[in-house]
């Protein structure tokens, strides 16, 4: 029988979030069951709580950075063991046949990936509720080992922050003699200077923000621009191989195509709500790429949370308990956050 646990979600778009109950399904052979004991907030929840992408479905429960503690396993589990710390991002199901499952690109799914929370759920019917509860339940082909050593609260935003800038990098081929540019320093972009710094390159951040602009070398950049400075933002003119543009928000793409070597590409990671035109002359010259990524599978995934064990590689959070959610969101809505929010999930 299904299991009836707290959660806290939203009944309705733009709605403030509250306590409610949901059901996880009782545990099928291949099921992990754990108990929540962190989650990030990620910029993508507030999207989904405020619909701003026209497909939210109410109500609702956000949350696809979890990390807890394995609590029970179905019958034919091999992977886990009551015990493990373990965690759930973004992906909880599948096809697992088509070409892009084949090559562990579940994000791709043909047949349509399951998210979370806010996707159709194929178990229980209904929509997926995600990490802002008690527990969760997922196939152990989608969950992930938690590495030994690694704060587990601080490495909850890994999973979407980090795996969302650890593809394109390593796609990309982002390492020693080549120059990174991250485009905004936030949830993301904080993530990916690290990321791509312990990869070998050189790291070049672009900010509007004067404040971020010391902040960035703290960060382990090796250089940060001032996007409204064009004498500094022409010094690297056609001498960038990868950009990684984090901002969410309508913004002109083509300043940073200008910035690209022979060859270079702007990766776009956000995810603004309206269309970016791009100059044709702008792609044209130098062969430059403007392009897109998203997330990562579930083996990439794992690779990512070792890749950041070994180098040492958190996120920046600030934590806050379940009742400070909403403060939260209001406070993400604005920018004020340095630079991830995780919820400790044990006081619920």
């Amino acid at each position: 029988m299904p299991k009836t646990i707290n959660a806290i979600g939203v009944h309705s778009a733009q709605s403030d979030m509250t306590f409610m109950s949901i059901q996880r399904r009782d545990l099928k052979p291949t099921d992990v069951e754990m108990e929540i004991l962190y989650c990030g907030i990620c910029h993508s929840d507030l999207h989904q709580v405020n619909n701003d992408f026209g497909a939210s479905h109410y109500p609702m429960v956000p949350g696809h950075e979890i990390v807890g503690r394995v609590t029970s396993i179905g019958s034919a589990v091999t992977q886990f063991n009551v015990g493990d710390y373990a965690a759930v991002g973004c992906i909880v199901d599948s096809c697992g046949t088509c070409p892009a499952c084949e090559r562990d690109m579940q994000q791709f799914c043909e047949g349509g990936t399951s998210l979370s929370f806010n996707t159709p759920d194929k178990e229980m019917g209904g929509f997926t509720f995600g990490g802002f509860s008690k527990t969760y339940v997922c196939k152990e082909d989608y969950m992930l080992h938690m590495p030994e050593n690694i704060d587990l609260a601080a490495s909850a935003p890994l999973l979407c922050a980090g795996i969302t800038v650890y593809s394109p990098l390593k796609h990309w081929n982002a390492g020693p003699g080549k120059v990174v540019g991250v485009l905004g320093i936030g949830g993301l972009g904080h993530v990916a200077i690290r990321i791509a710094k312990s990869m070998g390159a050189k790291v070049v951040v672009l900010t509007s923000s004067p404040a971020k602009v010391e902040d960035a070398k703290r960060l382990g950049a090796d250089d940060a621009v001032l996007t409204s400075d064009t004498e500094q933002m022409a010094g690297y003119a056609s001498k960038i191989d990868l950009v990684i543009d984090t901002v969410s928000a309508n913004h002109d793409v083509n300043a940073y195509l200008n910035l690209l070597a022979i060859d270079g590409t702007v990766v776009l990671v956000g995810l603004p709500n309206e269309p970016i035109e791009i100059g044709a002359f702008n792609v044209v010259k130098g062969r430059r790429s403007f392009s897109g990524s998203n997330i990562g599978g579930i083996v990439e995934t794992q690779e990512m949370l070792e890749f950041c064990a070994e180098h040492g590689i958190v996120a920046d959070i600030e934590m806050v308990q379940p009742d400070q959610i909403n403060e939260a969101f209001k406070r993400l809505e604005k920018g004020d956050v340095k630079y991830r929010f995780v919820v400790d999930m044990k006081a619920l």
